[in-house]
């Protein structure tokens, strides 16, 4: 019985292995096609949303039965509870991914000011950061995790920026405020994708540490209380 319940989690832990390949190669597609300009590359981002989501549901389904029908404690009770949340973030990179190639079919090309954008940088280090979300969780790794949920807020900085920047080429010349526009959305999703990524090594710090770090991170990495710690629950 023992046996049997760890080849399924190790089945479960495969599929979700496969699930990390299918949304990064679905983000590096997406990517790809606004940098090369080529709309093929977009709309078979589009065209492999079904697969990710055939991933999704056999996941969750396999988590499901997992916690019905064998009772996990410790350890492997918080590797599945993380997988289903995994599970999630990840499918909304994918379908974030695909909403970057829907809005690039939108905008047609790369505007003349596309360099003056941060969109570069930012999906410089979103590709970073969803890589060594799931590589931290591969290798349950809480170090790699702490590095995701640290870039998160250089991300967010990013984002910031990038707004000003966006809208100031709008006030220069009216002409360019569709494509700033669509432009300024596909950066906001980048910023969405930083996020699930830092969600899923929240995670990864949840099964290998046994502590929740979500919205009070600061305390756990680095050791420092705020004042909500001086009040008992």
């Amino acid at each position: 019985m023992e046996r049997h319940f760890e080849a399924e989690l190790e089945k479960l832990k495969t599929r979700i292995l496969k699930m990390c390949s299918l949304v990064d190669e679905q983000f590096e597609s997406a990517i790809k096609a606004i940098n090369e300009e080529n709309f093929d590359i977009a709309k078979q981002v589009i065209e492999r949303d079904d697969k990710v989501d055939k991933y999704d549901v056999k996941i969750d389904k396999a988590c499901q039965k997992l916690l019905a029908l064998r009772q996990p404690v410790a350890t492997d009770l918080r590797f599945i509870m993380s997988a289903m949340t995994i599970n999630s973030n990840l499918e909304r990179i994918g379908d974030i991914a695909v909403n970057i190639a829907e809005n690039f079919l939108l905008l047609k090309k790369k505007p003349a000011f596309f360099e003056k954008s941060n969109f570069t940088p930012m999906a410089s280090l979103v590709k970073e950061m969803i890589r060594n979300s799931m590589d931290s969780f591969i290798n349950n790794d809480p170090k790699l995790a702490q590095k995701v949920i640290e870039a998160d807020d250089m991300l967010d900085k990013y984002n910031a920026d990038n707004h000003q920047i966006l809208i100031s080429i709008m006030k220069e010349n009216k002409d360019n405020i569709e494509a700033a526009v669509a432009l300024l959305v596909i950066c906001r999703q980048l910023e969405r994708l930083g996020d699930h990524a830092t969600n899923i090594a929240e995670d990864v710090y949840f099964i290998v540490e046994a502590q929740m770090i979500k919205h009070k991170y600061v305390k756990y990495l680095f050791g420092e209380t705020g004042d909500e710690d001086k009040e008992e629950a």
